[in-house]
């Protein structure tokens, strides 16, 4: 379940800093990419190259080290990782956390990162149990945090009790269990479109629009992360994807995407169009490139094929999910999408509003099913956004019994 996985290991300052390395091992063994921040009182114990030995990446330890001026590195790598680890955690950096101070390496990237944290304490028996520290893990867990709670024996201080760092196995055990628990998308095939069209005019000119392309592959990221098989079919975009879970198949115009799509569709199990695809192409392609003349210039557009209202009529398994891009009424548009091409959802956005739409990394959305249940996402990154829609289109899905 860990395979791929990019990790980040937070490892704090204390005696279990040892079991810390063998936590690294353990991850890279299973086939994840870990990368390790160092606080400086962590490295009062165990050297960075010690965990660079084990990771085979470089440490990092220090926020103000920026190895490559295009990148702010805690935020680049907070943006990297998939889960984030803190072990040991010391009751100092859990009290940092729940308070939001960032004054070091490890703390700047926890508060700045988006993947899922798992905590595993590590202190004296009397520490783990004083109020201060339980009220912190209290206000972290309410917020998301996930906590691998510490074992109970002889610890380095002299005490026996509660406080000793869980064994290396039995956290990545712990998050293996979690990780398999979200893989609600696993024997799933997924379908999803993304970017623009382009339709051709010359050799040097083409109707497009303004599409990045972004939240389509939020959508597959998202999919294939979640265990689906995905299959992205993708209009000219400057975007990179690297799954092992995602076959992308590039297109220019709309009828490519038109042929690729009705080839792939039998094979689905959900299909998800979220591309701009051109409604119009012209008639007719000039073979040379058209020159400038006086006065105006008219070029004749004839219609597209309806990749999604074909879906529709061809759909028999699959649940399939349209995207309406609207400015005016887009509820009401997208009621009428839903029915008239027969859809099993929509997810409906308003691109007049600020923070939606094409070309920003948010978005605001309304997914409507066909029982004509509304959700509402007033305003979210792309990827979040991305995993909330599966969640409902699952649950759609179960009360179809699909």
């Amino acid at each position: 379940m860990l395979k791929n996985k990019k990790i980040l290991l937070g490892v704090s300052g204390g005696i279990a800093v040892y079991k810390a390395c063998g936590l690294a091992s353990k991850l890279t063994q299973v086939g994840a990419e870990v990368r390790v921040i160092m606080t400086e009182s962590a490295r009062e114990f165990v050297s960075p190259l010690t965990f660079q030995a084990l990771t085979r990446n470089p440490v990092y330890t220090d926020t103000f080290d920026e190895k490559n001026p295009k990148k702010i590195a805690h935020i680049d790598i907070a943006d990297w990782a998939d889960i984030a680890i803190i072990a040991p955690a010391t009751a100092n950096i859990i009290g940092k956390l729940a308070s939001g101070q960032a004054d070091d390496m490890l703390s700047t990237t926890m508060l700045a990162t988006q993947a899922e944290v798992y905590i595993a304490p590590a202190m004296n028996v009397h520490m783990y149990a004083h109020p201060a520290v339980i009220k912190n893990m209290k206000q972290l867990e309410s917020w998301g945090y996930h906590f691998i709670e510490p074992g109970a024996g002889y610890l380095a201080c002299g005490y026996v009790g509660k406080g000793r760092l869980e064994e290396p196995e039995e956290i990545v055990s712990v998050i293996q269990r979690h990780v398999s628990q979200q893989q609600y998308l696993h024997g799933k095939k997924i379908l999803i479109s993304a970017g623009p069209t382009r339709e051709i005019v010359d050799p040097v000119r083409f109707f497009s629009n303004r599409s990045s392309g972004k939240m389509g592959f939020a959508l597959a990221e998202a999919a294939a992360n979640l265990g689906a098989e995905v299959t992205l079919v993708s209009g000219p975009v400057n975007l990179q994807i690297n799954h092992p879970n995602i076959r992308r198949i590039d297109i220019t115009s709309a009828e490519e995407m038109f042929d690729v799509i009705t080839d792939h569709f039998d094979q689905q199990d959900i299909v998800i169009k979220s591309a701009a695809v051109a409604d119009y192409r012209p008639k007719f392609i000039h073979q040379g490139k058209m020159k400038k003349k006086d006065g105006n210039y008219t070029i004749e557009m004839e219609r597209t094929k309806d990749i999604l209202a074909t879906l529709g009529e061809k759909k028999k398994h699959q649940f399939l999910v349209g995207f309406a891009a609207e400015t005016d009424t887009p509820i009401e548009y997208g009621l009428g999408k839903l029915d008239h091409k027969n859809l099993d959802a929509i997810v409906v956005n308003d691109i007049s509003s600020d923070g939606a739409g094409f070309e920003g990394d948010t978005n605001i959305v309304t997914y409507i099913n066909k029982k004509k249940q509304q959700e509402s996402i007033h305003q979210a990154t792309k990827t979040d956004i991305a995993y909330k829609l599966f969640e409902w289109i699952i649950r759609d899905l179960k009360d179809d019994d699909r």
